[in-house]
């Protein structure tokens, strides 16, 4: 038997501090209190109704799509699609309402919703001040679509308020309705799901209006009667209205559209006319393979290719692959380096499209993980491209799909610990160094009110404090509220119809990208397939070492050409001599580095995984490396086991050996599996792998193993909820980490340019870059005004083992792109003078002074104080009128002659220190080196000389601290690297 009364006026958390529920819990609780449908009716949104769906379909209900539209004139109105035309209607409607206004500012008149009317039931809510009701009414029956005979599609809500007169006025607007020939509906107007949460209520409403909850005043809900009612309870309340009650099922029976019934379709991607995406993608395929393999493809590649091409058929994802594929092959005819990753450095067709760089075949990768026919899921190909020209990219993708049928992912921006104390405390009244400590201290504990209570009481603070009890409690119930939406880094959707008619379109804070209101989780509910189109600072880097390489040495040299399992390259980096490369440049890396002495490119994509908070947690680091320097046997309880782990010595580094460990020994499906892999995903805020703790361990019982075995195996796979790696993304970045590398080891000159012109990108500062260079034998040249260019360059060098780098003006501190460009525009004939520069470079007289403070103008002879004496003489010297003018006839210009005055020369030490405030580096010497006499008396030792003394011996350093680290998962420990004038040590504090 069906409910009495469906709601339709629920707010949710998704309209942004005007809530106190999350979707879920309205629609759980929805199901407990015997509903059979229920609406959702966000704030000019629909960000929560793929969340509110997935309830809905777990609790057996059915959900209501719709949404509260605000007007200009002050009407509101709830929204509900009848059919598919209603939905697309009112996604363009809410698209046309967050691009007219400003941000955050929705904007929509009556006016705008006449095309859409027919197709839409739209419920008014009657104002605060009824004299403007009469209005509103009569503009809602204006609308077209509401024909005589036919079953109303146009509402006025009754609502009770819990106010003196409520009754009354109930009567009034239903006497009213019926007079204008407008039917009533019972709502709730539902903020919450159930009446404790009426405080958290007031909590968001404050922190909404920029108050604390003592002076909300009259915006604060009196009674806790917003919450979700029983069906029974409303009936009750309405039973004077029983044609309203009865009017809430006839709308939900009139609303026949559900968000199942949305079908995507990707964009047509054909090359000929009559040529299916499929033959196109077969005959890419088939025209690529003898670039990358020029002696034949071996037969397993061509038998793995044919397997991957038939599935790809029979799911309909060809599309898709040619989409990448032209995205990619658009971006390199740019001169843009670009390389796919994750699960898609799995597939055999990507590796032949040149979309990804490893062989999934020679690798023993599994096409399984990226698609898989079982899983039914669409494929999710990320490409990297160089961060600073992937705007080029996203730009030509929006003219290239045109900007009504591409846009990118939202994220969702949600409350964690730190924010929710702060917030909590101050509407509660705590004050602002309280909330402070807080959010310093307690945060971490949060979730966990006993270690809450612990933390604060070590913290001295006064448990039986009422606020301070709630500020906690609260602050719990707000993590994980949506805050606002986000753009994602690069996930496109685009489709070959109107993506507004999917979904609404929203302006970002950046201009020119648009993003749709839902996340990338939401558009898999639906199945919508995104291209991730990210950024990557060091393809950028080896791009422009490629180029110099070009340019200086005449080597043509990209991601593909590299000499693959460089003796020399690996021996580098055995010695942890990484600083400015990919992944393993960080103090963790390099610490772990002499100990794994990575040897073949494999033991690269280990070194890059295994320095992670989830094999850390999971125990796996040290059995590793145990049994990888022979100190521990490596056994293997069973055959099976040995085929999943051999290549990781019976250690579970990889989602993928943990789905194999599942499926293989512990009885999983495939599907299972997957939802394992899921909760191992990076950075997903779930329990972890708990959940499926006693169907592993118990599964793996049941074939045979151990109970210590299995527990241990569990123990080891819930590691990666922290922070599981995927092998085909660490081969990609090992890939990027071992081509860092081997240009640094073969070519550090030409590395420490590309770096410089890079910046800022990675760990180090310019003048570790520089200060590494020059240890590896490279001449680094100071600015010069006459000799540098806006970037670092390359000239010849003195040793004739490597070139010299020259530092570029992008070096100087506060010197504009602009000034430099037009510097070098003026520097023909070289510049004789500072007066020369002033006058034929045109630039003011600040970034004359900043080349002085660089002491850019030694080529002069003239020196850092000497320049700055000369340019101040020219700030009070005005340039003719018209002197463009005269320039162009070559008329003389009298040169302004300063008196000559002998300035004393800076001190060595005052000149490092100038270079350091000018540029961040200096050449001059290292800040210690000044101080190493009074060290070396006290018995410090020099970062250099650690490689010669004996272990365990006790020593002292001095050094300047290039970087601080301090993970979540190091237990309180920081990670420091220092730096003196002989080298870098790194310390754990």
């Amino acid at each position: 038997m069906s409910a009495p009364y469906v709601e339709l006026q629920v707010t949710s958390s998704f309209s942004f501090l005007r809530s106190g529920s999350q979707p879920d819990e309205l629609i759980f609780q929805a199901k407990a209190l015997g509903y059979d449908t229920i609406g959702l009716t966000d704030w000019n949104t629909v960000a929560g109704v793929i969340r509110a769906h997935l309830a809905a379909r777990e609790a057996g209900l059915r959900l209501l799509p719709g949404c509260r539209l605000t007007l200009r004139d002050g009407s509101a109105l709830l929204a509900y699609p009848r059919n598919r035309a209603g939905w697309a209607g009112l996604c363009q409607l809410l698209t046309l309402g967050h691009h007219r206004g400003e941000r955050d500012v929705f904007l929509l008149g009556w006016e705008d919703l006449v095309a859409a009317a027919p197709d839409l039931l739209l419920i008014l809510l009657p104002p605060e001040d009824l004299t403007a009701l009469r209005g509103h009414v009569q503009s809602l029956l204006d609308l077209p679509g509401q024909r005589a005979g036919e079953e109303e599609i146009r509402f006025l809500a009754l609502t009770m308020l819990r106010q003196p007169g409520d009754l009354a006025r109930l009567h009034a607007l239903a006497a009213f309705s019926a007079a204008q020939g407008l039917a009533c509906v019972v709502t709730g107007d539902v903020l919450y799901h159930d009446a404790r949460r009426h405080v958290l209520q007031d909590v968001v409403t404050a922190i909404r209006e920029g108050c604390t909850v003592d002076d909300l005043g009259n915006r604060r809900h009196v009674h806790a009667d917003r919450h979700l009612k029983a069906p029974e309870e409303q009936a009750r309340l309405f039973a004077a209205f029983p044609d309203a009650l009865a009017n809430t099922r006839r709308i939900a029976e009139a609303c026949a559209f559900s968000l199942d019934d949305l079908t995507y379709q990707y964009p047509t991607e054909t090359e000929r006319t009559g040529e299916s995406a499929q033959e196109t993608l077969t005959r890419l395929v088939q025209a690529a393979l003898p670039r990358r393999y020029p002696a034949g493809a071996p037969p397993e590649v061509e038998t793995q290719i044919a397997h991957e091409l038939r599935l790809i058929g029979s799911l309909a994802y060809a599309p898709y692959f040619l989409t990448v594929n032209t995205i990619v092959r658009h971006a390199r005819s740019l001169g843009i380096v670009c390389q796919g990753r994750g699960s898609a450095a799995n597939s055999a067709v990507c590796y032949v499209l040149g979309i990804t760089s490893i062989d999934p075949v020679r690798s023993g990768l599994l096409f399984e993980r990226f698609i898989s026919a079982e899983r039914q899921e669409p494929p999710d190909i990320d490409v990297d491209f160089e961060s600073d020209r992937r705007e080029e990219v996203i730009q030509w993708i929006y003219r290239h799909y045109g900007r009504h049928r591409a846009a990118l992912c939202a994220t969702v921006q949600r409350y964690q610990p730190k924010g929710a104390l702060r917030e909590v405390g101050k509407v509660l009244g705590l004050p602002e160094d309280l909330t402070g400590q807080l959010s310093k201290h307690i945060a971490s504990s949060l979730a966990d009110p006993d270690l809450c209570k612990a933390r604060a009481a070590d913290l001295g603070l006064n448990l039986k404090d009422r606020r301070l009890s709630l500020t906690f409690h609260l602050a719990r119930l707000l993590l994980g509220f949506p805050r606002q939406l986000g753009t994602h880094p690069g996930g496109f959707v685009l489709t070959e119809d109107r993506l507004d008619e999917l979904v609404p379109l929203m302006p970002t804070a950046m201009d020119e990208r648009q993003i749709i209101v839902w996340d990338k989780d939401d558009i898999d509910v639906l199945r919508f397939m995104k291209v991730d189109v990210l950024g990557l600072g060091m393809l950028g880097c080896l791009r422009r070492g490629f180029e110099l390489l070009h340019t200086v040495y005449q080597t043509r040299m990209d991601l593909a050409s590299i000499p693959a399992e460089d003796p020399q390259t690996y021996r580098m980096i055995q010695k942890a001599d990484t600083l400015g490369t990919f992944q393993i440049e960080s103090r963790a890396q390099m610490s772990m580095l002499p100990r794994m002495k990575p040897r073949t490119f494999y033991d690269l994509v280990i070194q890059v995984a295994i320095v992670r908070p989830g094999p850390i947690q999971g125990d796996m680091v040290h059995p590793y490396l145990r049994r990888r320097e022979k100190l521990e046997p490596v056994t293997y309880p069973s055959e099976t086991l040995r085929g999943i782990l051999g290549k990781t010595l019976g250690v579970p580094l990889f989602q993928e050996q943990a789905m194999q460990v599942a499926i293989h020994c512990a009885g999983f499906t495939p599907g299972e599996a997957d939802q394992l892999r899921r909760a191992m995903a990076t950075f997903k805020m779930t329990g972890g792998v708990s959940p499926f703790r006693d169907k592993l361990v118990n599964g793996m019982l049941d074939n045979g193993y151990e109970q210590d075995f299995a527990e241990q195996t569990f123990a080891q796979l819930e590691g990666f909820g922290s922070y599981g790696f995927p092998e085909s993304h660490a081969a990609s970045f090992a890939l990027i980490a071992y081509a860092s590398a081997w240009m640094k080891c073969h070519y550090p000159d030409v590395f420490c340019a590309a770096l410089l012109n890079s910046q800022p990108m990675g760990f180090y500062a310019p003048s570790q870059i520089v200060q590494d260079a020059q240890r590896h034998g490279v001449e680094v040249r100071q600015i010069c005004i006459n000799a540098s260019r806006w970037d670092c360059t390359l000239e010849r060098g003195r040793n004739g083992r490597h070139a010299a780098v020259r530092l570029g003006f992008r070096m100087v501190r506060g010197l504009a792109n602009g000034h430099g460009a037009a510097l070098i525009a003026a520097r023909m004939p070289d510049y004789e003078s500072i007066d020369d520069v002033w006058r034929r470079a045109d630039v003011p007289v600040s970034a004359l002074e900043c080349l002085a403070e660089a002491d850019a103008f030694r080529v002069f002879g003239q020196m850092r104080r000497a320049a700055l004496w000369s340019i101040k003489g020219l700030a009070d010297t005005a340039l003719p009128l018209f002197e463009a003018a005269d320039r162009g006839r070559n008329f003389p210009l009298p040169e302004v002659i300063e008196p000559e005055i002998s300035l004393p020369l800076m001190s060595e030490r005052a000149s490092v220190h100038e270079d350091y405030r000018a540029t961040g580096l200096s050449l001059n010497g290292h800040p210690i080196a000044f101080l190493r006499e009074g060290l070396r008396k006290e018995g410090i030792v020099r970062c250099g000389d650690l490689p010669y003394l004996r272990d365990g011996r006790r020593i002292q350093l001095t050094g300047l601290v290039l970087m601080r680290q301090r993970p979540g998962t190091a237990n309180g420990t920081m990670f420091v690297t220092i730096e003196d004038e002989t080298g870098t040590a790194n310390l754990i504090v």
